[in-house]
């Protein structure tokens, strides 16, 4: 009985798989050329010609295939396939029929591969190959039989999901935002421990035991974090930044943290705050922090995503503009909004007593049409020096005009404005030894109120007795 007999006609014909019978004996008579010949490593001999991959291939002869076959590979009929075997097989089936051919010389008589082969009309294939020696033609291997299972779905499908998997990775991992990704489930099991003991307010609970809140930031386990955020907090590396969460998450961080603890309590799985983290050279992080759960997660809370937005800059930034709205950009003084500001502060208060003290640079106009506005500024920044280290803590100096200061004394009697007068005078004179070829010059004016006087009336007496010195220090200037 031929040999391909041996195989059910029925069963063959009728395989849900496509199955090829071949002719190696072709092979493997090429084989025992090459061992004649010393050959050891059949990788490495092809590796040396891959010619001789293809002269392994020419030499298989295909007997028979089923109508899977032809369906599979899009093929009219036997001829129509053998015919056109180099569309079929290329690219890269050479590779895995390498190892194929690496296992029959290896004294296999099965051999498996998962491989890419192309129907007639250019369509992929993604295929799972396995070739066996049919029983009793073991010395010739004159008869195999292939069998090439279709897995072109599945490998879409894989290929599909890995694609997307990168898609999310990169762009998880290339966000300008610093992204991070933790474990709450041991969190949830915690609070959920407390609702069991019968705690319903969990605001009061850890008023009580903040030491509670503690143990549920230990409890935060970061899986992973993406690139932006080891730039955010100055880090080298994943390891280093996860080791050293301490010194990022600190100081108020337990305050914050216990409100989202508090959100989470009441079902709030999606929340947003600003926060101040740091990074490990020490700098401050202000950021605005967006907690999620992720979906699928919301019953134990073992993946959620924190994206932190670095707003240190926009806050320096405003923390400037607040300065300038308060101060004088020349002498750094407090300006003359943050002066009405301060009186109206103390007479709403009522704090009495309270001293005003008004100061006015003589002679700034002739220094400026003389030597150049940036003598008169240079004027203005030494009276500045002055009057900020006449003040100390106690007092409020600010610039309120072009060339007109104040000085605020909340509490301070007329013994104590007496005493901040001769200071000023002290120190203006320390300064003008420093500068002998431009002395400074100030005329002075004081006024101490106590209950009755409104600050307004209070500062207005001080203004007048300055513009007194003035019209003095000029007359005796100009001999009139």
């Amino acid at each position: 009985m031929d040999a391909s007999n041996q195989l059910s006609d029925g069963v063959f014909d009728l395989a849900p798989i496509s199955m090829w019978l071949e002719d190696f004996s072709g092979v493997r008579q090429l084989f025992d050329k090459w061992r004649a010949q010393g050959v050891e490593d059949l990788i490495a001999f092809f590796r040396e010609d891959p010619a001789r991959v293809a002269e392994c291939s020419r030499r298989i002869r295909i007997l028979k295939v089923n109508p899977r076959t032809l369906s599979l590979f899009e093929a009219n009929d036997l001829g129509h396939l053998t015919e056109n075997l180099h569309l079929v097989f290329r690219d890269e089936m050479l590779r895995t029929h390498v190892l194929e051919l690496a296992q029959l010389w290896n004294g296999k008589t099965e051999f498996a591969s998962d491989a890419v082969n192309y129907t007639l009309t250019g369509r992929r294939l993604d295929i799972q190959l396995r070739g066996t020696i049919l029983p009793g033609h073991e010395r010739t291997w004159d008869r195999l039989l292939i069998t090439i299972e279709d897995q072109t779905g599945r490998e879409m499908a894989r290929r599909g999901e890995v694609s997307s998997r990168r898609y999310a990775e990169g762009i998880f991992e290339h966000s300008p935002v610093s992204l991070w990704v933790e474990d709450f489930s041991r969190i949830r099991q915690l609070l959920e421990g407390l609702r069991q003991r019968g705690i319903v307010d969990l605001r009061t609970f850890t008023d009580v035991h903040p030491e509670f809140v503690r143990q549920c930031m230990s409890e935060i386990r970061v899986i992973t974090v993406n690139r932006a955020t080891l730039d955010m907090f100055a880090a080298p590396d994943k390891h280093s930044l996860l080791q050293r969460l301490k010194e990022v998450f600190r100081d108020d961080m337990a305050a914050h943290f216990r409100e989202q603890l508090i959100e989470l309590w009441n079902g709030n799985l999606f929340q947003h705050r600003e926060v101040v983290n740091y990074a490990l050279d020490g700098a401050a992080r202000h950021v605005i922090m967006q907690f999620s759960v992720l979906p699928g997660h919301e019953k134990d809370w073992s993946l959620v995503q924190v994206a932190l937005t670095d707003i240190t800059a926009r806050k320096k930034a405003e923390a400037y503009l607040e300065y300038l709205g308060r101060h004088d950009v020349l002498t750094t003084l407090n300006n003359r909004g943050y002066y009405i500001d301060e009186l109206n502060r103390l007479e709403r208060m009522g704090v009495r007593p309270v001293s005003v003290i008004i100061l006015d640079l003589n002679g700034l106009k002739q220094i400026n049409d003389t030597w150049g506005h940036d003598a008169g500024d240079n004027l203005l920044r030494r009276v500045g020096e002055v009057l900020k280290e006449a003040a100390g803590a106690t007092a409020h100096a600010a610039r309120i005009g072009g060339d007109e200061f104040a000085l605020v004394m909340p509490g301070c009697n007329e013994a104590a404005a007496v005493a901040m007068e001769a200071t000023i005078l002290r120190l203006l004179e320390l300064n003008n030894q420093f500068h002998s070829t431009m002395p400074l010059s100030l005329s002075i004016g004081r006024a101490t109120g106590t209950i009755g006087e409104t600050v307004e009336a209070i500062a207005r007496r001080a203004d007048l007795g300055m513009y007194e010195e003035k019209r003095k220090f000029y007359q005796a200037r100009d001999g009139a």
